[in-house]
């Protein structure tokens, strides 16, 4: 045994932890961030987890992971690397290692590495004697049996008291790490407190942990991350997913309007629905309809009836509702979509991250249908852009897809709580008589959109429905050249919505030899890749869209300062080939992935490299 290690400062580090999907990991990892967010690091994190319900225990298909990356310094990525990876298990280890920095720490749960552990996860031998480890410092932990032995005493059956080892592992990164356990053990209470037992047990666990961790010579230092320099203000830590849901209670509190929101469950659009139906006190109302249909024409009933309607799904569930969002489209009514993407095609990979349904948002439609898509770019910043969504549909009267997608829903970061004066207004264009016979399709002349008729007021009595409108009246029309018209007014009203959003940024000079360009989810690899890139003397600039549809409209004048521009996206090419199609003498090349996984900063810096 030896006395207190000495402490090492950082500026940042990346930890994963790994193990079976009833291990604990998940769990695990969102403690440990939410612990580093309380101290003032600026983090970010890649919840990584099977598919399967119920995977074979000590498999790699069953391994469930979780990576967070925390900092003093701004940070935009979970990491490429992990600087520290605990492996519960020999399947955790050989499926994770991968990720794992040449000479980082790799912390295994000795106990679970048996000739029958290991051959299940697919070794030949036993990869702690068979050399392969040698370019990482091994920590061999008995974690399973110290567990057992911290809670002797507690009258717990022994699967309960196994189940603890997450928290022996939780104690031992945070001693790792010069974390404080209060925040844990507060949330062992709350979480637990129906069952004191489970309270005493997990707490034990977790001091154990720690303990150890602080006394065994396998460890020789811990790590200090100081707190980041960021701007004051109350923060909280928050998902993509229940930063999306708070954007829309905000939409709908700003407007004065009820939020109804119908859904169909679906990975990894699910938690919204869960979130949502936590806030019946804020004029909430969420709907699990029995498939992807009805839950859009719930919603879209809810906006003819003078409500915010919303509905969410994954790829799979936005297909079925393709129809519905064109009968949206053709009665111009408000309605927001929330597209949270996963890998296809069909069912495909539920549980990780994909961009391909960019022409599924800009075209999955029959008929010349188009309609406002947005994305987000960041988990705090579906919040701001599932608001827009909101205020675009409704200021505009034409539906707004809103893409999210796997990495965003489920990583999470800090998050600014925005004060509620401060968020734009939204104007709604509610219908008004003004001593004038009603007519449901005269448009504001700016914007080309309708004026919002409530049902039930009297003098505004109109046709509804998905056959073809006249101009003007509403009156159902088959007459060729109206059609041809409201085709085309539909289309206009959608670009003219690019004299409503912001034009597009770029970071950097603003023109040169490269510009990399993203959508969505890619922006922390971009920004982190551009960033280093630069600071090392390079000429290159990001410019990272949100608004897709219509396109900022100085887009075009910012490629053509640009000898190329690199699009780079998690498909085989989707925005790429759209923007080829609109501005066909933009040199524009394309760098494209599509393993379910987020780009890394270090492929992205080898590829601008290229190009230059």
């Amino acid at each position: 045994m030896s006395g207190k290690q000495q402490t090492e400062e950082l500026e940042k580090v990346v930890i994963r932890f790994a193990g079976d999907s009833g291990d604990g990991m998940q769990l695990t990892g969102s403690q440990f961030t939410l612990t580093s967010a309380l101290l003032g690091n600026d983090l970010a994190t890649f919840p990584d987890f099977p598919a399967e319900i119920r995977a074979p225990q000590g498999t790699v298909e069953g391994v469930s992971g979780f990576q967070v990356q925390i900092g003093k310094i701004d940070i935009f990525t979970p990491g490429d690397e992990a600087d520290v990876l605990v492996a519960m298990n020999p399947a955790a280890l050989k499926s994770n290692l991968q990720w794992v920095r040449k000479g980082g720490n790799v912390i295994i749960d000795s106990d679970s590495f048996e000739e029958r552990t290991f051959k299940r996860a697919g070794y030949e031998g036993n990869p702690l004697e068979n050399g392969s480890l040698q370019d990482y410092n091994l920590i061999e932990a008995p974690i399973t049996s110290l567990t057992k032995t911290s809670l002797q005493g507690i009258a717990l059956d022994n699967k309960s008291v196994v189940r603890c080892k997450n928290m022996f592992a939780l104690g031992v990164a945070y001693w790792l790490f010069d974390r404080s356990m209060d925040q844990t053990l507060d949330f062992l209470k709350a979480k637990f407190k129906k069952a004191p037992l489970l309270v005493e047990a997990n707490s034990k666990a977790l001091q154990a942990g720690y303990y150890y961790a602080e006394t065994v010579e396998a460890l020789p230092s811990n790590y200090k991350v100081p707190a980041a320099k960021i701007e004051p203000g109350k923060y909280r830590h928050i998902s993509g997913n229940q930063a999306a849901a708070w954007g829309i209670i905000a939409a709908a509190e700003k407007m004065g309007k009820k939020l109804f929101f119908g859904s169909y469950p679906i990975t990894p659009a699910s938690d919204i629905l869960h979130e949502l139906s936590k806030y019946k006190n804020l004029g909430v109302t969420t709907f699990q309809a029995e498939d992807e249909i009805a839950a859009v024409c719930s919603a879209i009933g809810a906006s003819y009836a003078g409500e915010l309607g919303v509905t969410a799904s994954a790829g799979p569930g936005i297909a079925l509702k393709g129809e519905a969002i064109g009968l949206a489209a053709m009665v111009e009514l408000p309605l927001v979509i929330i597209d949270v993407q996963r890998g296809g095609p069909s069912t495909g990979l539920p549980t990780k991250t994909e961009q391909a349904d960019f022409n599924l948002a800009m075209f999955g439609r029959n008929s010349d249908c188009p309609i406002i898509v947005v994305a987000s770019s960041t988990p705090s910043n579906c919040f701001s852009f599932a608001y827009q969504a909101a205020k675009l549909t409704v200021e505009h009267m034409t539906p707004v897809m809103f893409l999210s997608d796997g990495y965003l829903a489920n990583g999470s970061e800090p998050w600014k709580i925005p004060s509620v004066k401060d968020l734009p207004e939204i104007v709604i264009p509610h219908a008004r008589l003004n001593g004038q016979e009603f007519h449901p399709y005269v448009r504001d002349e700016t914007k080309l959109s309708r004026f919002w008729a409530i049902p039930g007021t009297e003098g505004m009595e109109h046709r509804i429905g998905g056959l073809e409108k006249e101009n003007i009246t509403g009156n159902v029309s088959y007459d060729p050249a109206n059609h041809e018209l409201m085709v085309k007014v539909r289309q206009e009203k959608v670009s003219k919505v690019a004299g409503f959003i912001p034009d597009q940024e770029v970071i950097g000079t603003g023109s040169g030899e490269v510009l990399v360009v993203g959508w969505g989810s890619t922006y922390g690899s971009l920004l982190t890749a551009v960033k280093q890139l630069q600071g090392a003397g390079k000429k290159v600039d990001l410019a990272h869209f949100n608004y897709l549809s219509p396109l900022p409209k100085n887009t075009e004048a910012i490629f053509k300062q640009y000898k190329k521009v690199l699009v780079c996206e998690l498909n085989m090419g989707q925005f790429a080939a759209y923007l080829r199609s609109i501005y066909p003498e933009v040199k524009i090349e394309q760098f494209n992935k599509i393993q379910g996984l987020p780009f890394t900063v270090m492929e992205l810096k080898e590829k601008i490299i290229e190009l230059l």
